[in-house]
């Protein structure tokens, strides 16, 4: 018996009776309809669910890893204030006895260096005498000399008196001995004096070169007494940090103990979510069985003949699926197309595409040939969003063209615009590619790309050739 013939026999057996039957029907069909929707809804908050608890145990680790370096840090700061500790009362005593030894050399280097100047001044002193010693070597010269030229007449006037003069010629021999070892002595003087005079200057030049030593000792020792202060200034800075770091230190312990109980809370959480992440896995798992529960029902109903919303729609959908079986089986008798073929499942992916598009054996030949059976069913009925067939595994080869554009690059309006070639893996897609009842009805909501939902009713018959159930033919259409 036909649809249409139980539906009138259905309308029949309700003449007499007070109850709308076609109402049932139309209610049927809204319970369905709500029922996907608290589905999709109770799905979306399964995901919620789990992202939280993903983000919750990420809180959770960050949380320890807090934990742990605020361990680190007390452990860091227990060293750092002991150390802190040695070091003052290193630096304190050190301080005391750089700068007690520092004085020490600043002061004998001060009396070093003013020994040093006032020896250059003694020899400047010297240098001075040595001058005058030579000025006066220099008279007894002149004055052995004359003394010479003195002892030189008398012996010549000796000579000339003859016997009367050999007094004189006695006296003008010593006078002339005198006078030689004078000036021998004054020449000998003279070069001990050069000599020494030469001893000076090199001594005196030495003199400088250490004067101006002792003159930057001098400076240098006045910075020693700056660096000593500078000392002394360390010691009240580190003294300074280690109160400051015994300050921090009670802090710090209480930020620790203020993360331990972050971390009991959020763990806490986290088992909560998971505890929620359960029930709404449940939640989803008993809406799913009462949707399947609600499509059987309607199933049921237009099964049993009663008029419902959704009647026109499944006769549209049988008779185009028969029609696409009458065409494949057409195919393969006239050898256009073997039923291995027509049955391949080696889906080979397109390059680049994304979302992913794949190709089989026989997609050339329903782009072909399928949009003049797909494409009139858009202009059948008002709320019809699209005609597709599909294979035993979800997978869509030729679309409307309104959903066959070619791919661009941005994958959220592929998603929405770019449905050809690609396999529909979901409850509905397998649901309606493996069905092999009359026909099956589900609400489900269509993923339209970018997080963006529809509420659908998909009807679906099954599409079988020489025998061999094929797939279905699919009818989107709005609630």
């Amino acid at each position: 018996m036909s649809l249409a013939q139980l539906r009138a026999v259905a309308n029949d057996d309700a003449a007499g009776h007070d109850v709308d039957i076609a109402a049932i029907g139309e209610r049927a069909s809204r319970l369905g309809i709500e029922i996907a929707d608290i589905v999709g809804i109770i799905e979306d908050l399964g995901g919620l669910g789990r992202r939280q608890l993903d983000t919750l145990r990420n809180v959770v680790r960050s949380a320890d890893a807090t934990n742990a370096a605020n361990a680190s840090l007390a452990s860091s700061m227990e060293q750092a204030r002991a150390s802190a500790g040695q070091t003052r009362a290193i630096l304190s005593s050190s301080a005391d006895t750089v700068a007690h030894t520092l004085a020490g050399a600043v002061e004998n280097m001060q009396s070093l260096s003013q020994g040093v100047i006032g020896f250059a001044a003694s020899l400047a002193k010297v240098t001075e005498t040595i001058k005058l010693v030579r000025n006066a070597s220099a008279s007894i010269n002149e004055i052995a000399r004359e003394t010479q030229l003195v002892a030189l007449n008398a012996s010549i006037e000796a000579a000339r008196l003859g016997d009367a003069g050999k007094g004189f010629a006695v006296i003008g021999s010593a006078v002339k001995a005198l006078a030689d070892q004078i000036g021998s002595a004054a020449k000998q003087n003279e070069a001990s004096l050069a000599a020494l005079q030469d001893t000076l200057t090199e001594l005196n030049r030495s003199t400088r070169d250490s004067a101006a030593t002792a003159e930057a000792a001098i400076e240098a020792s006045a910075r020693a007494s700056e660096s000593t202060r500078t000392i002394q200034s360390l010691v009240a800075t580190v003294e300074q940090l280690a109160d400051r770091i015994d300050g921090m230190a009670e802090p710090v312990q209480r930020n620790i103990a203020a993360s331990e109980d972050v971390r009991d809370h959020l763990r806490s959480i986290v088992a909560m979510t998971r505890e929620s992440d359960t029930k709404l896995g449940a939640a989803g798992k008993r809406s799913q069985a009462i949707l399947d529960i609600s499509e059987d029902f309607i199933l049921f109903i237009a099964s049993s003949g009663i008029e419902t919303p959704d009647t026109p729609l499944i006769e549209i959908c049988q008779h185009r699926a028969g029609e696409i079986a009458a065409l494949f089986e057409a195919a393969v008798d006239s050898g256009r197309l073997s039923l291995s073929d027509l049955f391949d499942e080696d889906y080979r992916a397109v390059p680049g595409s994304n979302p992913e598009q794949v190709l089989t054996r026989f997609t050339a030949f329903t782009d072909a040939q399928l949009p003049a059976i797909q494409e009139p069913v858009l202009a059948m009925h008002e709320r019809i969003v699209f005609c597709a067939a599909v294979d035993r595994n979800g997978y869509l080869p030729t679309h409307n063209l309104v959903y066959s554009r070619p791919q661009s690059d941005d994958p959220v309006w592929n998603a929405a615009n770019c449905r050809n070639h690609r396999i529909f893996g979901d409850r509905t897609g397998l649901g309606a590619g493996r069905n092999t009842r009359p026909f099956l009805l589900q609400t489900y909501r269509r993923d339209m790309g970018g997080g963006n939902f529809v509420l659908m009713k998909d009807v679906s018959a099954p599409i079988t050739v020489r025998g061999r159930h094929w797939g279905g033919l699919r009818i989107g259409y709005r609630v």
